[in-house]
């Protein structure tokens, strides 16, 4: 089965320069966007069966993930 990779530049290249202004100035930014990462690996484990999990505990994460990744690209679009 092939996974497909959700880290923030693969879902926002146009945003690219933009990730990266804010991973530098931003703490807040930051901390949210390494906690978005930590759960895409942690989601990518368990969809290739590397760490099992039980479906709710995949399905949460895959939500918990879609509200970050929300949350960021609302700072993205500000300023």
């Amino acid at each position: 089965m092939s996974v497909e990779h959700h880290d923030l530049i693969h879902e926002f290249p146009e945003l690219k320069d933009r990730i990266h202004e804010l991973k530098v100035s931003d703490h807040h930014f930051r901390n949210l966007f390494e906690e978005y990462h930590t759960l895409t690996r942690s989601i990518e484990n368990m969809e290739n069966e590397v760490t099992p999990a039980a479906t709710r505990t995949e399905e949460d994460a895959k939500i918990r993930r879609v509200r970050l990744k929300d949350e960021l690209y609302r700072m993205l679009q500000a300023g």
